[in-house]
């Protein structure tokens, strides 16, 4: 999994005493025909690797954009993770839609902290872009289509 041999690589470069079995382990893998290292490994080593900390830290934003196929896996690894490194603190970001996924993957000890936008900001955010696009070409949008496009992002924001 890309994610997690992600991780892996960012701690690795961090790490003294595990890069060169890490190097081993690709390089065995490449001798196998393979061309990556399959999840149990990549997760062994980072769990190795993270082992030697006294806290690591996971931060993953955005984690309703992956495919839920995918993100599922993911959650799993990071649920093994902490499990085995139980010195890892783990801060996720995503919209309330995969709560419930969350939840079965990674309820033990988790705080949920709901982010509600603030729809004075984003009136501001839309009002500045849209002026901008005016200073390009005055003619680009009316002020109709302005004030639709105002009101159905605000409305759209709301539902978050």
């Amino acid at each position: 999994m890309n994610l997690i041999g992600s991780l892996l690589k960012q701690v690795a470069l961090g790490a003294v005493g595990t890069v060169g079995e890490i190097k081993d382990a690709f390089d065995k893998s490449r001798q196998g025909g393979g061309k990556c290292l399959r999840l149990p490994e990549m997760l062994g080593l980072f769990v190795k690797t993270i082992s030697s900390c006294d806290r690591a830290y996971i931060c993953v934003d955005a984690i309703d954009e992956l495919v839920p196929q995918h993100r599922s896996e993911f959650l799993r690894a990071l649920r093994q993770i902490i499990q085995e490194a139980p010195n890892t603190r783990l801060f996720l970001t995503g919209r309330p839609h995969v709560r419930g996924e969350l939840d079965k993957h990674l309820t033990k000890g988790a705080y949920i902290i709901h982010i509600v936008p603030d729809q004075g900001d984003i009136a501001k955010y839309l009002s500045k872009k849209m002026d901008d696009d005016d200073d390009r070409d005055p003619d680009l949008m009316t002020e109709n289509l302005k004030d639709d496009i105002m009101k159905t992002m605000l409305e759209k924001a709301s539902e978050m």
